[in-house]
């Protein structure tokens, strides 16, 4: 029997701590919920974890800009639907207005309804905003971010669906005067809201103008005069009515002329004065043929916020399910990302008592062990 080295408490003391440490271990475990708490526990499965993690965490902001566009979508979609009501009733007012039990006073009053109507659409198309963002002025050109990596988005634009353009409305700008004398006389407009082609008739006794020139922007142009010349002295007055244009004109000109005498001295000068610089433009209903053409021009409106609610909606619905594909995939990752991270606690329970048992029995053994050692003194007595 050896005093000086008690291998068999040395064992009994090397089995305790390793007992120890695996209880340790196990309560970490245990208070924690995970089974990896630090690189060393599981250095691949850490790595792994972590890059689950990242992608779990992509996949729910993914969700979550999803969302956000869709609310979007939502906001411009809405004032969208307004825009259409307020069409479709400048389409009923064309409709009435085309009929001629209407007098000029009753075309009159349909014409101030429609005007205020197309400055709402303007209103609707300047003020309709998310976050701050301008949506229905043409200016939206937005990406959404609905995946966890780069490259994983969808495009949305949003055309102008303010009333001049679409044909509702618009602004004619001229010039103030322009005097002639053995030369052309031009009139100048400048801006954007006119087209569609169709007479540019004069009537009206009195005297010659030669070679009126209308020149602007645009592809067509209608001006109907329906006063006669009024003659003076050393006037002759002419005032435009009605005009009426469809699209943004550029780089045309008419030449136009009527019958009529008009005698002159060498120092006379010629022009044509206008009153105002700028005219309203857009659905003109005081006329019967002008409320007539008018209910196309709706309908082309009309048709084109239809297109472009269509397209919102298609994007709505493309990213619903968008949403709930990326709600999937980020439950499956974190599924599988628990699997590896998460500790399962029956089983580390029933670890954690196997290694009290085992502390247990270690201790008791490690007594007995240095108790052993007590025998030899019983050789000395």
């Amino acid at each position: 029997m050896r005093i000086q080295t008690n291998v068999e408490s040395l064992n009994a003391y090397r089995n305790l701590n390793n007992t120890n440490r695996s209880m340790s271990q196990s309560m970490e475990r245990l208070s924690s919920g995970f089974r990896i708490n630090r690189a060393a526990d599981d250095a691949a499965g850490l790595a792994i974890s972590e890059k689950m993690r990242g992608q779990v965490r992509g996949l729910d902001q993914a969700t979550r800009n999803a969302q956000d566009a869709n609310s979007m979508i939502q906001t411009a979609e809405g004032a969208l639907n307004e825009t259409h009501e307020i069409l479709q009733r400048m389409r009923e007012l064309s409709v009435q207005a085309a009929n001629d039990t209407n007098t000029a006073e009753d075309r009159a009053e349909i014409q101030a309804e429609v005007d205020q109507l197309a400055q709402e659409i303007t209103r609707i198309g300047d003020n309709t905003e998310f976050n701050t963002q301008n949506l229905l002025d043409g200016s939206l050109d937005n990406i959404f971010q609905i995946g966890a990596n780069e490259g994983q988005n969808i495009e949305l634009e949003v055309g102008d669906m303010r009333a001049e353009s679409l044909d509702v409305d618009g602004n004619i700008f001229v010039s103030d005067e322009t005097d002639v004398s053995d030369t052309d006389v031009t009139v100048s407009a400048r801006g954007e809201g006119i087209d569609e082609n169709t007479d540019i008739s004069f009537e009206g006794d009195g005297d010659e103008v030669d070679g009126i020139v209308v020149s602007g922007t645009g592809d067509d142009l209608t001006i109907t005069i329906e006063e006669n010349l009024d003659v003076t002295s050393e006037e002759v007055n002419q005032a435009i009515s009605d005009f009426f244009a469809e699209e943004e004109i550029d780089d045309v000109s008419y030449d136009v002329s009527f019958d009529g005498n008009l005698s002159l001295d060498d120092d006379t000068e010629v022009g044509i004065a206008l009153d105002e610089e700028e005219f309203e433009g857009g659905i003109l209903v005081s006329t019967q043929g002008s409320a007539d053409s008018a209910i196309s021009t709706l309908d082309a409106a009309i048709e084109e916020v239809s297109s472009q609610r269509s397209e919102l909606g298609a994007v709505q619905n493309r990213l619903d399910h968008t949403i709930a594909n990326l709600e999937v995939a980020s439950e499956n990752l974190q599924a599988a990302e628990s699997r590896i991270r998460d500790v399962d606690m029956a089983d580390e329970m029933t670890e954690f008592s196997k290694q009290q048992i085992l502390e247990q029995a270690g201790t008791a053994m490690l007594a007995q062990a240095n108790q052993a050692s007590q025998s030899v003194l019983q050789l000395l007595g």
